[in-house]
């Protein structure tokens, strides 16, 4: 409950950053620009959070496979919330002129940070709590944070931009979002004292102990990299897609719909907040579902849909036409789930519980990175040089392409359970036996 809760209001904290990027932060914060320079540098902003979520991954996940889960993920949680409470309270450019860009930039990269180091706190409490054969349901607890605070999000600047007029929200509106992150320090207060630490965790810190200087010594982040390569490597492979196809259907969509289409804003919030409440039950069905048959049969269904479903998601946006539009975007949400429901299982049994919270952290947000990261900046510019969605929807097919590849070489996770996978460098096991750690 509390992974939940902590990761729900986490991700709120992270996506008003993009919704605000796209509504509000080209006018307010870099306002000597023309309309298309402006939005693509209120995107490089959006676009450092992510640069700075494996930073995040390395030194909460050295904090958090040395000292435990639960004091990892408090801390991130404490970050997170502080740095968006500042957002909501920075001058804007015509108070404090180039110092306003510049302080939003720093406070984006502690919110990257946080939420870089966020997931796998989060992630592991789930996962490695979970009962026998039930990793991918558990995990998927972790994830549901996403549709949560992405409702969450679209919801609060749904009813500032539906309750105030232009001036009032470019003024002040667009500042609650970010204050509400206070709420986020609460549910930290309340981890410290409620959470448990993991079994997982606390065997791997006795083990740790008790094999001598030598592996006390060495730092996660330089094992897992040392032995764990590979495994770090392919699984962000496999999350380009997720990072690309999510943040070009949550945020640059917005962009689209509000600057070439015209459309209301009111029209794209409630679209991606009709997504966002499908997601929930849609990332525990396809977190069970992995349960059943396989963590990669399920990634691989929605990374594969997703690349094929971007060019007809475009054309249903062109209609402007609300049904269309909200189909085109709850569709693209739901090929997201089918890879984010069993992702966390996936990858916590990737790796060994002593380098497991680096590991995992560290694939996962080098993937998100260059696929959210790039998107809403690569979707705008190709828009803007060929004057055609097609080029955008081409972006995604590729990064379907080099996601699907790197899962198929990536053995089998959901039938190994009482050590986890760590594909080894030099060699990978056969996809029907489960891999042993080691």
């Amino acid at each position: 409950m509390v992974s939940s809760a902590g990761s729900a209001i986490e991700w709120f904290d992270f996506f008003i950053y993009g919704t605000a990027a796209a509504l509000v932060f080209n006018k307010l914060f870099f306002p000597a620009s023309d309309p298309l320079v402006g939005t693509l540098l209120a995107f490089m902003t959006f676009a450092i959070g992510f640069v700075a979520r494996p930073l995040g991954g390395i030194i909460f996940g050295h904090f958090g496979d040395r000292v435990g889960r639960k004091p990892a993920l408090v801390a991130a949680l404490f970050l997170m919330g502080g740095s968006t409470a500042l957002i909501g309270l920075l001058p804007t450019y015509d108070a404090i002129g180039v110092a306003a860009p510049l302080l939003l930039v720093v406070l984006r990269l502690l919110q990257g940070i946080a939420v870089g180091g966020q997931w796998g706190g989060a992630v592991l409490i789930a996962t490695e709590n979970a009962p026998r054969g039930r990793r991918g349901l558990y995990g998927s607890f972790a994830q549901l944070g996403v549709p949560a605070g992405l409702m969450l999000s679209s919801l609060v600047f749904l009813v500032t931009t539906s309750t105030l007029d232009e001036k009032q929200f470019e003024a002040w509106g667009w500042r609650v979002p970010f204050l509400c992150s206070i709420a986020l320090i609460v549910v930290a207060i309340f981890a410290q004292f409620n959470l448990e630490e993991t079994e997982d965790s606390r065997q791997a810190k006795q083990e740790r102990e008790t094999s001598g200087a030598s592996g006390a010594s060495r730092s996660p982040v330089v094992e897992v990299l040392r032995k764990h390569a590979r495994n770090v490597l392919l699984a962000a492979g496999a999350v380009v897609i997720v990072g690309a196809g999510f943040y070009l259907f949550v945020t640059y969509m917005l962009a689209y719909g509000t600057t070439v289409l015209d459309m209301p804003k009111s029209t794209l919030l409630n679209a991606v907040l009709v997504g966002a409440a499908l997601q929930i039950p849609a990332l525990m069905a396809f977190g069970a579902l992995s349960d059943r048959i396989g963590r990669r049969k399920v990634y691989l269904a929605g990374a594969l849909g997703m690349g094929l479903w971007a060019y007809p998601a475009f054309v249903l946006m062109n209609t402007e036409r609300w049904p269309l539009v909200t189909l085109a975007l709850v569709v693209g949400q739901l090929l997201f789930a089918a890879m984010y429901g069993p992702q966390a299982a996936f990858f916590s049994e990737l790796f060994t519980a002593e380098v497991r919270y680096s590991g995992a952290s560290l694939g996962y947000q080098l993937g998100v990175m260059l696929g959210g990261a790039l998107t809403p900046i690569g979707a705008t510019w190709l828009y803007a040089k060929y004057g055609s969605f097609v080029p955008v929807a081409g972006f995604l097919a590729v990064a379907a392409a080099v996601s699907c590849a790197c899962v198929l070489v990536l053995s089998e996770t959901y039938q190994q359970e009482e050590e986890p996978v760590a594909l080894a460098d030099e060699s990978y096991a056969d996809d029907e036996q489960p891999l042993t750690a080691g």
